[in-house]
């Protein structure tokens, strides 16, 4: 069932501020910190094996989704993956370390790159728009699902594009206008 409502809090509290904004805050802070390329992973805390083991489980669960027709826990799957990310950058605060540990957020950045890589890989399903100018921000070919997990899509020293907002906030008065167009149509 469709509502507008329904519509903006998902492209807002999803999109917008969870995918969207791990996208964004890997690749700004990879321009801040790296010439816009991608850092050279260093040696691996714990909480990076267990960001590691869940980028290579999640893309396995969202296809076993996709497989049984279970769309809406697909693209849960998907949302899970973002989530990942941004609950990873805020465990490690890379812009709070890297004047005391450079080391550090080049490993942190570098894993944070790979899964917005395999965000773009998995949302190709999903979202293939979106997917395309993910590739584009990464300067990275479209890759096929098989690579889907891979902690090496991006090598060390690769060069980015250009970050960008992904997606863009609905406001009310969007919604206010959409909902006045059907009202209008009701009426004649």
């Amino acid at each position: 069932e469709f509502t507008w409502k329904d519509f903006q809090a998902r492209n807002n509290n999803e999109l917008v501020a969870i995918l969207g904004n791990f996208i964004n805050r890997a690749l700004v802070l990879t321009q801040k910190y790296f010439d816009n390329e991608v850092p050279e992973r260093g040696e691996l805390e714990p909480v990076d094996k267990e960001v590691l083991r869940s980028l290579k489980e999640l893309p396995n669960t969202i296809a076993a989704s996709i497989e049984q027709y279970r769309f809406r826990e697909a693209t849960a799957g998907l949302m899970d993956l973002a989530r990942l990310g941004n609950k990873y950058l805020a465990e490690t605060e890379p812009w709070k370390l890297y004047k005391t540990n450079p080391g550090r957020v080049a490993t942190i950045l570098n894993l944070a790159l790979q899964i917005v890589a395999n965000l773009a890989i998995v949302g190709e399903v999903f979202l293939p728009f979106s997917a395309t100018k993910i590739n584009a921000m990464l300067n990275l070919q479209k890759r096929s699902w098989e690579d889907a997990g891979s902690d090496t899509l991006l090598g060390t020293g690769h060069a980015l594009g250009l970050a960008q907002l992904l997606f863009e906030k609905i406001e009310e008065d969007v919604i206010a206008r959409q909902l006045q167009k059907l009202h209008d149509k009701t009426k004649s």
